[in-house]
């Protein structure tokens, strides 16, 4: 069977402060990780998997003070630290498991949050969520704590592959609730798990998936799902005319038009390959 050809990841990404908050407290990382660290991309554009591994992700920070912003940008500065070293090691012969990489990296990472969060008495609790999304040449390999999520959307079929650690969500999933409801929901984000907080550990949901040309993705925080239903979501990424960064826009503007009391963030994704074309 003939080698697959290397594909191109084609993203846009934006992210917006709510209207009811002083700054941000999101977070976006864009990378390209390879043999020399992790290259850190512009908010969109175009970059193939032959030689680089590609990485997005969004954390959602939480705290007082400056505790927020803190914890969801040292969150992706670690992450892009430590992802590098599955090159490393493959550089030394050794045959690297990428989701057991991952799987390490958010619970260092997690540590890592708790003890700058125990530095300082105005960054004592702070916690983010984080969803990311890890293209390597054959596989997919994601992982989320908390309510930032990640879909994906083939064949104009909207999946959401990332799970919500709250159990209003899984009330929803389970068809206890419609989604009317869940979104009314009082407990719609207390969330069970989140990175640092000062819990002892974190137990991150996780999946590998292969993927194929024409394959649409979204990671987002909670700010785009206060504003839009799922099925806008579906609709932006199944749109005949989609583009990345015109989905991005699209469902941003709606987000904080309908609502934008809190920070919005939005990376899109699509799989190009030989054989398929925008």
């Amino acid at each position: 069977m003939p080698a697959q050809p290397p594909y191109t990841l084609h993203w846009a990404s934006r992210s917006e402060s709510g209207s009811r908050k002083v700054r941000n407290d999101d977070s976006l990382a864009a990378f390209a990780s390879g043999a020399a660290g992790a290259e850190l991309l512009p908010p969109g554009g175009r970059h193939s998997l032959e030689k680089h591994d590609l990485v997005f992700a969004v954390s959602d920070g939480m705290g007082g003070g400056n505790a927020g912003d803190l914890a969801s940008a040292v969150l992706l500065e670690k992450m892009r630290a430590i992802i590098p070293g599955t090159f490393k090691a493959a550089a030394a012969g050794l045959f690297p498991d990428c989701m057991a990489h991952l799987l390490d990296a958010i619970r260092s990472v997690h540590s890592h949050v708790n003890e700058v969060a125990a530095a300082s008495t105005e960054t004592r609790g702070m916690a983010a969520t984080v969803a990311i999304t890890w293209f390597t040449p054959e596989n997919l390999y994601l992982a989320n704590v908390g309510d930032s999520r990640i879909y994906r959307s083939r064949g104009g079929a909207l999946e959401q592959l990332s799970r919500d650690h709250t159990s209003a969500w899984g009330q929803w999933k389970r068809g206890e609730i419609p989604e009317v409801q869940y979104r009314a929901h009082p407990r719609r984000a207390a969330l069970y798990e989140v990175v640092g907080g000062g819990h002892e550990n974190v137990c991150p949901h996780h999946a590998a998936i292969p993927f194929e040309p024409g394959d649409r993705f979204l990671v987002c925080s909670d700010g785009l799902v206060d504003g839009v239903w799922e099925r806008h979501i579906g609709d932006a990424l199944a749109a005949e005319d989609f583009d990345p960064e015109t989905a991005v826009n699209m469902l941003v503007d709606r987000a904080l038009e309908n609502d934008g009391s809190d920070d919005t963030s939005v990376i899109v994704m699509v799989v190009v390959g030989e054989q398929y074309s925008e």
